[in-house]
């Protein structure tokens, strides 16, 4: 019954649970009545984990028939027979005839699966649910006290209801407050509706609470966007690998049991589990989600390849470089976390003073209160024609009073800010790195990795005397293939694509700050800097040798009668000259801070366009250069990607790392992080940081203004509760409204 099918896909599950237990020979289940059986052939094996396996497994089967998942017939796989035997299912490996007749079953208690529950509403459905009915039935109460007359009741029992509605998310939060002794805008709001309601103001009531929850469930319908435009990085993570065994045998397990140098087989249409590199097959990757490039990326034997990114089209295998907890995806993840809850110091502030302005209006209200009945001789509850009473002065200064849009201004920016930012490659730890951007009048950049592509490529070899070229190239790929350098990654890589023929090696050693050493034929054979002539018996020679161009470098071989040298060159970002133009257009001093050679960086400088350049620094010369910077006044924005960036980037006033492909050094130091290797993306994330700090001074104005506006206008008396009601959640509404525009924008 090999290759026999079913219409139950979830025979896949009992698949890979036999896979994944060597001592398991079949498995049966009985569905209808419950039963549960696994056969061995003798010996020990581990009850309890199998157990553990087998629950997993029937709990995947009930998720499936549950959801009504079932697809089309599905094959059994090769190696493997399905059975019917009575009510159940069997699932067994294929062996001989003879072997069930020695087969052990144990029997199982069926595993009690809880029930999958359906993913929760985003809490603004149910507020705005609320507000519409206090809306609805306020409106009702309103249009039909003019008409009943007699029925008076009815329209306090319909502003009842619709005031249960509109004030219930308050008044749970309320409560939540009170019991731990603190005061929110929602007492404030409760407060001003029970006392209209004290007065018979049950329409500027129902009014006052169903404006504030329609703008509750307005701000976390904005919120709820921001956090989907994030959340869609998050949902990239893998949850399974195919794992290939030395004997060529695959497993399907969980993301968890992937370790390092395992093999794993990625599928057309699959996430790539784990970051690692292709050793068989090609393919093309989808990477937008994680560094934002659109283009898919060819990848063939060697290249990498990262966690959560797509494979397009071609069946890899890939060799895993790093744990899935560790890779590239989660730490992005990580990081994305992190930004969500470091606040800005202008945000931190407005928390401070939201809880601190919440006890001022209460007590500034009560003040006015009793002056308004004491001092100006204001009826305290009664209102007359001529005029209103001190109460409902009071209450209308509660609500005009009320800093809902101050406590929303700046918060819901930064987030907005954060969300399109992760949505185009830009993330940004925190509303610190937002505001601390939008400051910046100096930019230092490190060269190699962040002006260049940091990826070599062999532009040409030479022999001294001329006629052994391919000797030296020869040689340079059989010491370079022991190593992980950049400049190894491109010698070898130029190896391989263009046939140069494998030299056998031995006695291979890594020379440490020098170069290679290794034996060929019985001779030593050297790889390294121009250092290794100069400081040996052929110094004076080597000194008059040719130096190479400026924006090359250069990696010397010394073998047995030989000598010779690999030329590479490092190819400038094609985006690094626009950017600087826009740069300087923009008022702010461009600077390059590199370790490379003096004038190998002022080539680089001079083609696009830098306004200073420091060459020859050491990790420690950065960081004196920015300091030295700062003490002039600048605010440094630092650009690196390397392990020896990280003090500089710690020494700046915002740090900005390039890549989610920088080193691990560099992405934990960093505020800013530009995903997609592309250096325009900095005036993106510049442009975005302005835009946020005009936004939110905007926000203040409106939230500030409008509270100061409505105060002196309701400590004359001139503004009625509906007004006030109006112009308070109309501020609130306009605020969200303005931080919208930052997730909704093209901030380019």
């Amino acid at each position: 019954m090999t290759g026999q099918t079913t219409s139950a896909a979830w025979i896949e599950d009992l698949v890979n649970f036999l896979h994944a237990q060597p001592g398991v020979t079949a498995v049966r289940v009985d569905r209808t009545g419950k039963k549960l059986a696994v056969a061995t052939l003798g010996g020990d094996i581990d009850l309890a984990a199998v157990k553990a396996r087998l629950t997993e497994a029937i709990t995947a089967i009930e998720a499936r028939l549950d959801a009504r998942a079932q697809s089309g017939a599905v094959a059994v796989p090769r190696g493997f027979v399905l059975r019917r035997v009575g009510e159940a299912t069997e699932v067994a490996k294929e062996t001989c005839a003879t072997a069930p007749t020695f087969w052990h079953w144990r029997e199982f208690a069926w595993p009690e699966v809880e029930p999958v529950e359906a993913p929760p509403l985003p809490e603004w459905k149910p507020l705005a649910a609320l507000a519409a009915v206090c809306g609805v039935l306020g409106l009702t109460a309103f249009i039909g006290g003019h008409f009943w007359g007699e029925a008076a009741w009815l329209t306090r029992a319909l502003y009842l209801v619709a005031l249960i509605a509109g004030g219930w998310d308050s008044a749970k939060d309320t409560w939540k407050l009170l019991r731990s002794a603190k005061l929110d805008i929602h007492f404030l709001m409760l407060a001003v509706a029970a006392g209209a309601m004290a007065i018979g103001a049950w329409g500027e009531a129902t009014l006052l609470l169903f404006l504030f929850s329609a703008s509750g469930a307005m701000e976390e319908f904005a919120l709820d966007r921001t956090h989907r435009e994030m959340s869609a990085l998050l949902k990239a993570s893998p949850k399974q690998a195919t794992l290939v065994r030395p004997d060529g045998s695959q497993r399907l397990v969980p993301i968890e049991e992937v370790g390092v140098g395992d093999r794993v087989l990625v599928k057309p249409g699959e996430l790539f589990s784990a970051d690692g590199d292709v050793v068989k097959g090609k393919t093309a990757s989808d990477e937008s989600t994680l560094t934002g490039e659109a283009q898919p990326v060819e990848k063939s034997p060697g290249e990498p390849v990262f966690s959560g990114t797509l494979n397009l089209w071609g069946a890899v295998e890939v060799i895993v470089r790093r744990r899935p907890s560790e890779s590239t995806l989660q730490k992005i993840i990580r990081l994305i976390h992190t930004a969500q809850k470091l606040k800005a110091p202008s945000e931190r502030f407005t928390d401070r003073f939201g809880a601190k302005y919440t006890f001022f209006v209460l007590g500034l209200t009560a003040a006015m209160f009793f002056v308004w009945w004491r001092w100006f001789h204001l009826p305290p509850f009664d209102n007359t024609a001529e005029q209103t009473s001190a109460f409902y002065r009071a209450m209308t200064l509660l609500v005009v009073a009320s800093p809902c849009a101050l406590v929303l201004s700046i918060p819901s920016a930064i987030l907005a800010a954060i969300a399109w930012g992760a949505r185009n490659g830009i993330l940004f730890r925190g509303g610190a790195a937002i505001e601390k951007l939008a400051e910046v009048d100096l930019v230092a950049l490190d060269k190699t990795g962040t002006l260049t592509t940091g990826e070599l490529s062999v532009t040409g070899y030479e022999s001294f005397p001329p006629g052994h070229e391919q000797e030296i190239i020869e040689l340079a790929c059989a010491l370079e293939m022991n190593s992980q350098h950049p400049i190894a990654r491109a010698i070898t890589h130029y190896g391989k694509t263009h046939g140069v023929r494998a030299l056998p090696v031995e006695e291979f050693e890594s020379l440490t700050g020098q170069g290679l050493r290794g034996r060929h034929d019985g001779a030593s054979v050297l790889l390294g800097r121009r250092e290794l002539l100069e400081e040996g018996p052929l110094a004076g020679w080597a000194r008059q040798l040719p130096p190479a161009a400026a924006e090359l470098t250069e990696v010397w071989v010394l073998a047995k009668g030989l000598i010779g040298r690999v030329l590479l060159r490092d190819e400038i970002r094609t985006q690094s000259r626009e950017v600087l133009a826009r740069l300087r257009a923009a008022g702010i001093r461009t600077v390059m801070l590199t370790g490379d050679r003096s004038h190998a960086a002022e080539a680089v400088a001079r083609e696009i366009g830098l306004d200073e350049v420091k060459a020859g620094l050491t990790p420690e010369g950065k960081v004196a250069a920015i300091q030295a910077f700062r003490e002039q006044g600048y605010k440094v924005a630092m650009v690196g990607d390397g392990v020896n960036d990280a003090p500089s980037l710690a020494a700046a006033h915002v740090s900005v790392a390039m890549g989610a492909r920088g080193s691990d050094a560099a992405l934990e130091q960093s505020e800013v992080i530009l995903m997609n290797d592309r250096i325009d993306n900095f005036l993106s994330a510049q442009r975005l940081s302005r835009r946020a700090r005009k936004i939110i001074r905007q926000n203040l104005a409106v939230s500030l203004g409008v509270v100061v506006v409505m105060v002196l206008a309701a400590g004359l008396g001139v503004v009625p509760l509906t007004v006030g009601v109006f112009a308070h959640e109309g501020s609130t509404v306009a605020v969200c409204m303005n931080s919208l525009r930052l997730l909704l924008g093209r901030n380019r």
